[in-house]
């Protein structure tokens, strides 16, 4: 069970909902340590300095900030406590806004909030309101010593939170230099209609279960193998793919692929609907799924397919 990592109260206006705060992601990334190759023993960080080459203790640790190279600015944690956020156990709602205001782009990491002992009514309520009035509510909290901008939102019949950047923390594009010049972006309109078709074929509902990180998939199934002692092929360098000159050429290749594709998974919805798992039958015995259906007899059931 998921335990909570934070605990305080949703304020606005003069509504207080007591809640408690989940991390929503849990990451499955494949972590290696670092080993020496003559034993595998795992490697140690030391913290050096850089003149004298000998390791520093941890208590004898400061934080400088870099003005210059070689020339820092020296601050005690007393001197950061000074500038502190207030550590307040409140996250302040100070506006409501639509939801599709927010570009995604600002969004940085998803929590779950909870109501906490007593709040239950109240919290209905606020996740109510969010739902019925497509808003989400713009606030500031601190945790851990550090403020930060939130979005709370209903999110199937859960308040989600999710920590957002800054506007002056977003890159803009125009920041980028290589971007061309929106005149020199043409565009047939013809081509326009074949890209839009392409989108067309190509759309259907958002299922996040269909997606899977296959490069974490093939890791994990290489470090089971070479476990088993099994060796590792070495793949072949694949050839750069042929440069396409003609983009209409290739509009419709994609399209005609985008068909086939579609056809397909019509084909194989269909046979998976008409497909059903081995079940065992009145006897006992199991009856495959890639046999026809018996006949029934009389006064006797076989195992239906679905």
């Amino acid at each position: 069970m998921a335990r909570a990592i934070w605990s305080g109260a949703i304020s606005f206006g003069l509504v207080n909902i007591p809640v408690k705060l989940y991390s929503a992601v849990k990451r499955q990334t494949v972590r290696f340590h670092q080993l020496d190759s003559s034993d595998h023993s795992r490697i140690q960080q030391k913290r050096v300095n850089s003149s004298t080459g000998e390791e520093v203790p941890y208590e004898q640790l400061v934080k400088g900030y870099e003005l210059s190279p070689d020339r820092y600015v020296v601050i005690t944690p007393e001197e950061l406590e000074t500038v502190e956020p207030e550590k307040t156990r409140t996250i302040d709602i100070e506006a409501f806004v639509e939801l599709e205001q927010i570009d995604p782009i600002y969004y940085d990491h998803p929590y779950y909030l909870a109501p906490g002992p007593g709040a239950t009514k109240a919290y209905g309520l606020l996740l109510r309101a969010l739902e019925d009035t497509d808003r989400v509510g713009i606030a500031r909290v601190v945790i851990r010593s550090k403020e930060a901008l939130v979005a709370i939102r209903a999110h199937e019949n859960v308040l989600t939170m999710e920590t957002m950047l800054f506007g002056d923390e977003v890159v803009a594009p125009s920041e980028l230099g290589e971007l061309p010049d929106p005149k020199d972006v043409k565009a047939a309109k013809k081509e326009v209609d074949m890209a839009r078709q392409l989108i067309e074929s190509l759309s259907t509902d958002f299922d996040p279960d269909a997606f899977r990180d296959t490069y974490r998939d093939r890791v994990l199934e290489m470090i089971e193998a070479k476990s088993d002692g099994q060796e590792i092929q070495m793949p072949e360098t694949p050839e750069a793919p042929a440069e396409v000159p003609d983009l209409m050429a290739a509009l419709e290749a994609s399209i005609a692929g985008a068909k086939r594709q579609g056809g397909q998974r019509k084909k194989d919805s269909a046979s998976t609907k008409g497909a059903s798992s081995p079940k065992a039958s009145s006897n006992g015995s199991k009856q495959s799924a890639s046999k026809p259906k018996p006949k029934p007899k009389p006064k006797r059931k076989t195992a239906a397919k679905k």
